[in-house]
């Protein structure tokens, strides 16, 4: 297939879907390999630069997506008006931190890390669509487990999980002196 063609379908692909579209179903459309895939995207990405466009497509763990250029962010709040924001309190942040770090995990395995109850945190990650329930744990109870969406990829600025910082020893016993402070501050009121 020649390559302004393949360039179409992928520009076509991506703005139809909307969202990400994975390497393996651009591979089946295309009937190319994902080398060349990538080879194009990038070709496709210089010539977007180039010629000052819009948009560009970014690549969030082996799925890509057509996006507007961060730099024109703040011409999409003036159309936009309200832009979907997240107040992410620390306990917010705390609760995606372990979830992001250690799924799949269950609510009580967050809870024992935290110290603290997280039914809140869990259901505000969720209608933020930071999180999301990936099915059960074959257990007593068949908990559910959660993961990070790639809206959470999105919103941090990062490709794949595997771009994440690495915590320290350190850093985990901030989080649980932290869970411990807002134990004692609940159990003081």
């Amino acid at each position: 297939m020649e390559q302004k063609k393949a360039e179409a379908i992928i520009e076509a692909v991506l703005f139809a879907m909307g969202d990400s579209v994975e390497m393996s179903k651009l591979v089946h459309v295309l009937e190319m390999d994902e080398k060349e895939i990538r080879v194009i995207i990038a070709d496709m990405n210089k010539k977007y630069e180039k010629s000052d466009r819009g948009i560009t497509i970014i690549e969030l763990d082996n799925s890509f997506q057509l996006s507007t250029k961060p730099e024109l962010y703040e011409y999409l709040i003036k159309v936009a008006k309200a832009p979907r924001k997240y107040v992410m309190s620390d306990t917010l942040l705390e609760t995606l931190s372990i979830i992001a770090y250690k799924q799949p995990i269950t609510r009580l395995e967050i809870e024992k890390i935290r110290g603290v109850s997280c039914d809140h945190a869990v259901n505000r990650l969720l209608e933020f669509n930071l999180i999301q329930e990936l099915g059960r744990l074959d257990a007593p109870g068949r908990p559910l487990l959660f993961g990070t969406t790639e809206e959470f990829l999105r919103t941090f600025g990062v490709k794949s999980l595997g771009d994440l910082p690495e915590l320290n020893q350190e850093q985990m016993e901030d989080f649980k002196h932290q869970a411990e402070e807002e134990v004692h501050m609940k159990l003081d009121i």
